[in-house]
């Protein structure tokens, strides 16, 4: 299903049909709305569930490039003016963690309650060279080696380049079934915005002190929802030392929020789905 904006954008969509309940679920980079599909299988029906593909993702347009995850969090709103959604449980994973949590903070009215799964920083991912160094501006990221490996194993449709990534650095432990793992790989050769993602997710920061880049915005104590921070100790993408960011910076913020590590790397939903089922039922109640 799609959904065309007012921004001009079109939004692919899936939906599962369910209870009064509403949870929207934000996909993470180099992914699309599959990566949802063991959740949306397994979680009870009492919650409708919605899950988008964001701009530049899976089947969704790219028509205006994004600059900040503001764009995203726009499009999260227009896109639920359109459906109608009033109120919703907001859900991120890995980069949508951001787009969520600049969603909350803009419209607080809006989300009842977040979840963060192995989501990026308050402060954002950072955006290294090879040698290890924080790139700081867009051009340095274009002309990184790896990102334009990527970006050529896109235009060349290289499966086997993202086959053996996604293995290594999200699936290490856990490998999802054949037929999954297609479809994921095909979201990953999708996704039109890898520059203007990475050089985003790097300068975001809704915290209150700089990330060695930019000064934070300080939006994260407009979250008013109750948060649910899960985070899997085998994660290769984003650090302990990203999560405890998130964490210590939600403290600080007198943010309401329940923190716990999972038993999985960087991708629960494949590595422990029934344990992530339990914990989100839970807080949802």
């Amino acid at each position: 299903m799609g959904v065309t904006l007012s921004n001009g954008e079109t939004i692919f969509y899936q939906k599962r049909d369910g209870g009064e309940d509403t949870l929207l679920l934000l996909h993470g980079n180099l992914a699309s709305s599959e990566q949802w599909d063991l959740l949306i299988e397994q979680l009870p029906l009492n919650y409708t569930i919605y899950a988008p593909d964001l701009r530049g993702y899976g089947k969704s347009t790219y028509n205006n490039p994004i600059k900040t995850f503001n764009d995203f969090a726009t499009d999260i709103k227009l896109f639920c003016d359109e459906l109608k959604l009033s109120t919703i449980h907001l859900m991120g994973w890995s980069n949508g963690g951001g787009v969520a949590m600049q969603f909350a903070a803009n419209y607080p009215t809006r989300v009842d309650k977040l979840i963060l799964l192995a989501s990026l920083s308050t402060r954002g991912y950072p955006a290294l060279s090879p040698d290890g160094v924080r790139l700081h501006t867009r051009e340095e990221i274009a002309s990184d080696p790896m990102i334009n490996r990527m970006l050529d194993a896109q235009i060349k449709g290289e499966k086997t380049f993202f086959e053996l990534a996604m293995s290594h650095l999200v699936y290490p432990t856990s490998r999802p079934e054949k037929e999954r793992f297609e479809k994921y790989i095909a979201g990953a050769l999708q996704q039109q915005n890898i520059i203007d993602v990475a050089d985003a997710a790097n300068r975001f920061n809704i915290s209150s002190v700089s990330n060695g880049i930019i000064e934070g915005t300080g939006d994260l104590k407009k979250i008013t929802a109750p948060v649910l921070v899960l985070w899997g100790k085998h994660d290769l993408m984003v650090s302990e030392t990203m999560t405890l960011e998130l964490v210590n910076d939600m403290k600080e913020n007198d943010i309401n929020f329940i923190y716990k590590v999972l038993n999985t790397g960087h991708s629960p939903l494949v590595d422990d789905i029934n344990n992530v089922v339990v914990e989100i039922n839970q807080f949802l109640l």
